[in-house]
């Protein structure tokens, strides 16, 4: 007999305002700390983070202040497509990620830091942190919202659409940087969609 897909006599349940504050809290703090692995290796990542990497690596530019200007137009089309308390929440986490991944590399050092072990940990510890994000109606903003839209509207999966873009990041990174930063890096954001494609389904949510 095959296992049911939902939860018929379930009844959702609204997250709390202090259930989202410490969800969202969460879910900044484990994205900045796998940044913060991921910049002390000089690697790159996806999305927007990619984005904002790829401008401030060159530049010498602060990544936090270059990530939170980054997605100020992405603002306009959550509010519009996603309504006001997601984009509300999503402003709160980019802010407050754009903070942290600036004060932690000042409290967190490396005498030494496999590239391997970098990388793995800045996938999974952002993807969490992105899942908790998403969880309770938030999201780091730009390519993240694109990915919700596109997986409310058409069922295909957020971590895939981050993926597809995610490649257009790296084949410019291949022309700016070291290969083997590249593949470093790749690794990285193909083990961070990972854990969102694998673990990002609205279907087994039981709290809206």
């Amino acid at each position: 007999m095959p296992a049911p897909t939902r939860f018929p006599d379930a009844k959702t349940v609204d997250h709390t305002p202090l259930e989202d504050i410490q969800g969202l809290t969460v879910g900044c703090f484990l994205t900045s700390v796998g940044l913060t692995f991921l910049t002390h290796l000089g690697f790159l990542t996806g999305q927007t983070a990619g984005l904002a990497l790829l401008i401030a690596y060159p530049n010498g530019w602060s990544f936090g202040l270059v990530f939170f200007l980054i997605n100020i137009p992405f603002y306009a089309l959550a509010y519009m497509r996603l309504g006001r308390e997601f984009t509300l929440k999503s402003v709160a986490c980019v802010t407050a990620v754009s903070v942290m991944s600036e004060i932690l590399p000042q409290v967190i050092m490396f005498d030494r830091l496999d590239p391997l072990i970098g990388t793995l940990v800045f996938g999974v510890s952002v993807g969490l942190g992105l899942l908790a994000c998403f969880r309770h109606k938030g999201s780091l903003g730009g390519v993240g919202v694109i990915g919700l839209l596109v997986q409310d509207q058409t069922g295909f999966k957020a971590g895939y659409v981050q993926l597809l873009v995610d490649a257009a990041i790296f084949a410019v990174a291949l022309f700016m940087f070291p290969s083997s930063v590249v593949a470093y890096s790749l690794l990285g954001a193909v083990v961070l969609n990972g854990v969102i494609a694998f673990n990002h389904r609205r279907d087994r949510y039981i709290a809206s």
